[in-house]
């Protein structure tokens, strides 16, 4: 927290006069000591605070904070939660919910960390009692962490396989395959067309994943999906070397590739049979459903969920600004940018979805999927019937990781950052090198207790998870933050 320095101003005191008060007289030599010895403590705290680090350059922790917010969830959940709640009539309640709550709260949490320059547990020390709020923050974030980075090895596998002469999901003829049921579309074939499996889906299913039936039979871990696991949380490792530096170096690449890619998607996409017919499908309005409490409910999640509150993120990258930073414009900033990457990504989507129904001779409906079903499956089925495929499987993986690892790196940073600001209180984690260990430690921490998701029956682990934390503990942790801070904070 920044400190306010205290200038002792040396008085000429004759203590025989009678007047002079008894209160400006010292009554022991201890008290001058004392003074000084506070004085040398905010000397030392405030060299903490210099100490803690900050962000090289303002446009990196714009940067970063846009990567932070535009993550995977704005192309494979808010196209879907368009599409289920009424088209184009869900963007007034988003918008809605935008301006009277999203917004708020991502301000509030800007000013919050920058004004105190403490992570997500030792800024509770405004109201203590309250300090489970910066623990269950920390614990949201951790925990998202977990399985994210699941997600990002499976891209990362799917990165590798894309670098062969043909897409390995692409044909019907591998051990993987049920002949009886997969189909390639644009070939004859004599199975009803609702009783055949894409070969994209039997590749994600039986040779990415080797699926299990259930949590009943969760079986042993896939050695390579291991594999990508142990990468992607050596890549977050040494993202994290030096923490908001290293960070605020990677969010060059992060923030920006996706929107290259995405625009190129758009105009390949658009080029395809059938693609106005699945933006229609997009953006069709259905009015009725205003009425309807869960789409207000999908509306204040989304927002939340897609802006990254109420997880200590936030708090923690906003903490290494400096004191007098404008971070009311770096909120609206952030919050715009975020809401327009939504509205691009479904048109890059459903764009998709269109050529996908149309190459199927199917309705929109029938090929729409949510999360990882959609860019996982769906989606690169579709790269299978563009020209040059493999191209532009690489450029789309390639994509997916730099999301996730955008959303990713900020998450594990609010978790070295809460607990280096509590050991900090206690002379730990005060070096780099205690910093660096520390990180090294966690992750292989992570990586440990994150094997059990690659396992046959992970995904339903991993899709139990995205499901829990995608609902209400953001909307509960959120209430807490504004009852406390505006009711409690200052009485």
């Amino acid at each position: 927290m920044p400190k306010v320095e205290l200038k002792q101003k040396k008085l000429s005191v004759d203590e025989s006069d009678p007047k002079l008060p008894d209160a400006v007289i010292p009554e022991n030599e201890d008290s001058l000591s004392d003074i000084v010895s506070d004085n040398k403590v905010d000397d030392v705290e405030a060299n903490d605070d210099q100490n803690r680090g900050g962000w090289g350059l303002k446009i990196e922790f714009l940067l970063s904070c846009i990567a932070f917010a535009v993550g995977l969830g704005n192309v494979w959940r808010f196209p879907y939660l368009c599409y289920k709640n009424g088209g184009g009539a869900f963007l007034v309640p988003y918008v809605i919910m935008l301006i009277c709550l999203g917004l708020p709260i991502f301000f509030l949490e800007f000013a919050f960390g920058q004004f105190a320059s403490l992570g997500p547990i030792s800024i509770w020390s405004i109201s203590p009692l309250f300090k489970g709020v910066g623990y269950a923050m920390t614990i949201v974030s951790w925990y998202i962490s977990l399985y994210y980075n699941v997600i990002i090895a499976t891209a990362l596998f799917y990165l590798f396989a894309s670098f062969n002469s043909r897409l390995p999901w692409s044909t019907c003829d591998n051990w993987w395959n049920n002949g009886s049921t997969c189909y390639i579309i644009g070939t004859n074939s004599n199975i009803p067309i609702n009783e055949t499996t894409s070969p994209a889906v039997e590749y994600y299913n039986n040779y990415v994943l080797q699926k299990s039936s259930g949590f009943d039979d969760f079986g042993t871990p896939v050695w390579h999906m291991t594999l990508c696991l142990l990468l992607a949380w050596i890549i977050v490792v040494l993202s994290l070397i030096k923490g908001v530096q290293s960070l605020g170096k990677i969010s060059y690449f992060t923030a920006t590739f996706p929107y290259v890619m995405l625009t190129i998607l758009l105009v390949r996409a658009a080029t395809l049979e059938g693609a106005i017919d699945g933006v229609i499908y997009y953006l069709n309005p259905d009015f009725s459903r205003l009425s309807d409490p869960t789409v207000w409910t999908d509306a204040a999640t989304q927002i939340i969920f897609s802006l990254s509150c109420c997880n200590g993120g936030l708090i923690a990258m906003s903490s290494y600004n400096k004191f007098k930073n404008n971070c009311y414009r770096d909120a609206v900033l952030v919050a715009t940018v975020n809401v327009f990457t939504s509205l691009f990504a479904g048109f890059v989507v459903f764009s998709t979805l269109g050529f996908m129904a149309k190459a199927k001779n199917v309705p929109v409906d029938q090929v729409v999927e949510s999360g990882p079903g959609l860019v996982f499956m769906v989606y690169p089925e579709a790269l299978n019937q563009m020209p040059v495929s493999v191209l532009w499987s690489i450029l789309f993986f390639l994509m997916l990781v730099s999301l996730g690892l955008g959303s990713e790196l900020p998450y594990v940073e609010t978790v070295l950052s809460s607990f280096q600001d509590e050991f900090r209180r206690y002379n730990f984690l005060k070096t780099w090198k205690s910093q660096f260990l520390f990180r090294v430690v966690l992750c292989s921490f992570n990586f440990l207790i994150t094997i059990p998701m690659v396992c046959n029956g992970g995904v339903y682990l991993v899709n139990l998870m995205d499901n829990v934390m995608s609902g209400y503990p953001v909307l509960i942790i959120a209430l807490m933050e504004l009852l406390i801070i505006s009711y409690v904070y200052g009485r």
